[in-house]
């Protein structure tokens, strides 16, 4: 590798060792990492690492995020959700976002302010995307989103999550699009349900979502018009 990832990985394999494997038992057992690691994973750079310095990121590529990840995974934690919050959710927001969205949602998840994460999986359907329930019907300068989701990594924490929803139930692919929707403090028409127990990733916060006509602004949708989140997601996908 070059020496950029060697001492990026020096970095990473130093922070998990002192900031977040001494607290493993109880992360554990309390089924969610700790906020304050994400404030400091922000602080030491390693959040969006292939976010554009502009938006706050480190300037890098997806090699960077593996780095990233081959470390976390090497010292043992499964805890934080950098997978998703660095290596998913900051790419749809480059790749869809328009400039408004990128300054405003990616220095958030970049400082470790806001966590993030991606709800496609619902209760009654896993891999047939196409089949999805979780309706957005436009009201206004809104969207109100009711549905729900499960086993989505980050739950419990997130503060931005992009959803993948139905803005016309009569299409299959045609009909799905991708919302961000802001969360923090819980607003009405959503509510986090249980944080699932797993066979493995015991410290990540792995949880139920439910939206009952949750306000979503219009302009909160990713990319130009409704029906495009299908093909987002099939362009994305193989990255993930």
């Amino acid at each position: 590798m070059p020496t950029e990832h060697d001492q990026l990985a020096e970095l990473v394999r130093a922070f998990f060792a002192k900031e977040v494997l001494p607290h493993a038992e109880r992360v554990q057992a309390q089924g969610h990492p700790d906020r304050e690691h994400y404030l400091r994973a922000g602080e030491l750079g390693l959040l969006g690492l292939s976010v554009p310095t502009e938006y706050g990121g480190g300037g890098g590529d997806f090699t960077h995020e593996a780095v990233m990840l081959h470390e976390q995974t090497r010292s043992g934690d499964a805890s934080l959700g950098l997978a998703v919050h660095s290596g998913i959710v900051t790419g749809y927001l480059l790749a869809y976002g328009t400039e408004e969205q990128k300054r405003r949602w990616l220095p958030g998840l970049c400082s470790g302010e806001v966590v993030g994460a991606i709800a496609m999986t619902e209760p009654d359907g896993g891999s047939d995307l196409q089949a999805m329930r979780t309706r957005a019907v436009r009201d206004g300068d809104d969207y109100l989103v009711s549905g729900a989701k499960t086993f989505i990594s980050n739950g419990g924490m997130a503060g931005l999550i992009i959803v993948a929803v139905k803005t016309d139930p009569q299409q299959r692919a045609a009909g799905v699009s991708l919302l961000v929707c802001e969360v923090d403090g819980d607003p009405p028409g959503f509510r986090r349900g249980r944080l699932l127990a797993k066979i493995g990733l015991h410290g990540n916060d792995t949880a139920e979502l439910f939206f009952d006509e949750m306000r979503v602004p219009a302009a909160n949708l990713l990319g130009p018009a409704e029906g495009q989140g299908f093909a987002q997601l099939m362009r994305q996908l193989p990255q993930e």
